[in-house]
């Protein structure tokens, strides 16, 4: 089983920055691709980022680009999300998800889709204060 845990997340006020990051369980984290989602009050879960197990791509929602970025240390299995210049549409409960790919054929994919993540965090809860 593997397991997510999700930290960084609180309160803070427009044009503020938080750093998220998800520690996983799973070993060697370098054979797992990475994603972030989140769902805000009254809506669905919606992709915000996603890296490749090698780190070498990333996708982003356009809602987002140019504003957070996506990162992994595989050393410490461990992705993490910077989020700068944050706005009160970006509250929201913030959700790491894991998949595990073949290293030597799929060091690059991602997916924007929740039905390609095969284990979830618990999630970690960004509020944005106006």
């Amino acid at each position: 089983q593997v397991q997510l845990v999700e930290s960084g997340g609180g309160l803070v006020q427009t044009g503020d920055s938080l750093r998220l990051s998800c520690a996983a369980s799973t070993r060697p984290f370098s054979s797992w691709a990475m994603g972030w989602f989140r769902q805000g009050p009254g809506k669905e879960r919606e992709f915000v980022a996603a890296i490749s197990s090698s780190g070498t791509r990333t996708n982003y929602a356009d809602s987002v680009k140019g504003r957070f970025t996506i990162s992994r240390d595989n050393a410490k299995n461990t992705v993490y999300l910077q989020m700068n210049s944050l706005k009160a549409e970006d509250t929201a409960v913030y959700y790491c998800a894991a998949r595990p790919v073949v290293p030597s054929t799929a060091s690059g994919w991602t997916s924007k889709e929740t039905y390609d993540y095969t284990y979830w965090g618990q999630g970690t809860q960004v509020t944005v204060s106006s």
